[in-house]
């Protein structure tokens, strides 16, 4: 499947590409919203499985809109804790590692600091797990999901579409690496990607990418480690990087790396 074919339909707020597999559709929403969220849908046989959830307002709203009348068997719930109001009846899937990190981890740490920066505009309640799952396949709706689970949530294959769903890639945008070790660890993971031959890798703050994004992302973690060890501080590491990759998005991402990297 070709990363760029899709149908682009508009919402109130962003826009959702829907790639067509024959009996399976991806319905890629963009949300449009200030951190570039992207929420994902996965369609069979009438039925609509979430994978992860909008967090503000406006894109909970256009995307209940766009569900409405349409049959949700389930949300996974990784990565993306907060928006609880967002389909709050429909079961939600989670692993323990992810309850954890939405309710008192990294991830809790982050949504209070979005809700001091967007106020209201900004959905802060964390969604509650009604079921727990662990590492293996499970079925939502027809659809089987492999969990693997992450130090801070989980990842999702999803074989119907040959496709992964990890939390951040982005192969032109920089990404929140939590120190060198970290850096290496997403490293693993993209080369297991590479390896198993996915043809697409989701993302949720970013648009569906292929190897090729894996590649060139491996190439730039490689390099950030290379930057920070010859960089005395946070300030001379951001400005190595930005000169280093002048044209990628994120720099909101690159600060808090920049945190990480020199605490």
């Amino acid at each position: 499947m070709n990363k760029h074919s899709f149908t682009v339909l508009p919402l109130r707020q962003g826009e959702m590409h829907v790639y067509d597999f024959g009996g399976v559709k991806l319905h890629a929403y963009q949300t449009g919203d200030p951190l570039a969220d992207e929420v994902f849908l996965v369609e069979k046989a009438g039925k609509f499985v979430v994978l992860e959830s909008p967090c503000f307002t406006d894109s909970i709203a256009a995307l209940s809109e766009y569900l409405e009348g349409r049959a949700v068997a389930g949300v996974l719930v990784a990565y993306h804790g907060a928006g609880a109001s967002f389909l709050r009846t429909a079961p939600k899937y989670a692993t323990e590692s992810a309850v954890a990190y939405a309710e008192r981890g990294g991830g809790k740490a982050l949504v209070d600091q979005f809700a001091a920066v967007f106020g209201s505009a900004f959905d802060s309640g964390i969604h509650t797990i009604t079921h727990v799952v662990g590492e293996g396949a499970v079925t939502i709706g027809g659809i089987e999901f492999i969990i693997h689970p992450t130090a801070e949530a989980f990842d999702v294959e999803i074989p119907e579409l040959n496709a992964v769903y990890t939390h951040m890639l982005g192969h032109d945008c920089h990404s929140i690496v939590a120190g060198a070790g970290h850096a290496d660890a997403i490293i693993d993971h993209l080369e297991g990607y590479i390896r198993r031959g996915y043809d697409l890798i989701l993302t949720s703050h970013y648009t569906p990418e292929d190897l090729k994004g894996a590649r060139a992302k491996i190439a730039y973690l490689e390099q950030l480690k290379r930057i920070a060890a010859s960089c005395p501080d946070g300030a001379a590491f951001k400005a190595a990087v930005k000169e280093r990759y002048p044209d990628y998005s994120g720099e909101n991402y690159l600060d808090m790396t920049a945190g990480f990297f020199f605490a």
